[in-house]
């Protein structure tokens, strides 16, 4: 077994121990570092079959930008969100060993890479190019149109979600940017002048007449 397949099994083996610490851990910032890791290993394993673009993606789109949005979301979730508190030396242990685990990763990534020449990319041309290259090509030549249809498509679909979130509802709360600019101090508080008033003393309350039958007992 060479070192290359020693590396794949490697990081095939992180991925799976740290999915299954996603889904048995109860502290919520834990099981995202776990998830962490799980992307981080299965983006090795992708580069390791000469996925590049599919690894790099992994990592930039999951790694960098889910992960951050599931802590956001995890922090605004209605929880007991005491020990989120607490600082970071909490979870600095973890956050320590997942860094140790992603930085061993790397170097034995570049080990791989670096033992190995050229290695026969998933998706390439007649002439031996990496799919970077193969993928780049396709997708401006080919699949030009499809590209652009996509893009706008997703272009219509954030303006309309934007629009969906300004749209004027009945009972809605809404802000207008141009008034709150040109608020004023003065128009926002009153100054008023009221005279002391002396605290009188409470009296005992009257006594409450209670009407008798006709044998002259209370009723």
């Amino acid at each position: 077994m060479d070192f290359t397949s020693i590396a794949f099994y490697l990081f095939a083996a992180v991925a799976v121990l740290s999915a299954l610490a996603v889904i048995s851990l109860r502290d919520p910032v834990h099981a995202v570092l776990s998830l962490i890791v799980t992307f981080f290993s299965v983006a090795c394993v992708w580069l390791i079959a000469g996925a590049e673009f599919l690894g790099v993606a992994l990592i930039l789109v999951y790694v960098g930008a889910v992960m951050v949005l599931f802590l956001f979301v995890i922090m605004m979730l209605d929880m007991d969100t005491a020990p989120l508190r607490e600082g970071f030396v909490r979870y600095l242990p973890v956050g320590l060993t997942v860094a140790i685990i992603m930085l061993a990763e790397i170097l034995i990534l570049i080990g791989v890479k670096a033992k190995t020449a050229a290695l026969p990319a998933i998706a390439s041309d007649v002439e031996g190019t990496n799919n970077v290259t193969w993928l780049a090509r396709k997708l401006f030549t080919e699949f030009l149109l499809p590209f652009e249809t996509a893009a706008v498509i997703l272009t219509v679909a954030v303006i309309a979600a934007v629009m969906l979130t300004l749209r004027r509802r009945v009972g809605a709360r809404h802000q207008n940017p141009a008034e709150q600019a040109r608020a004023r101090a003065k128009d926002r508080f009153t100054m008023v002048k009221m005279d002391a008033e002396v605290s009188r003393p409470l009296r005992d309350p009257e006594p409450v007449a209670v009407p008798a039958d006709s044998n002259g007992d209370p009723a």
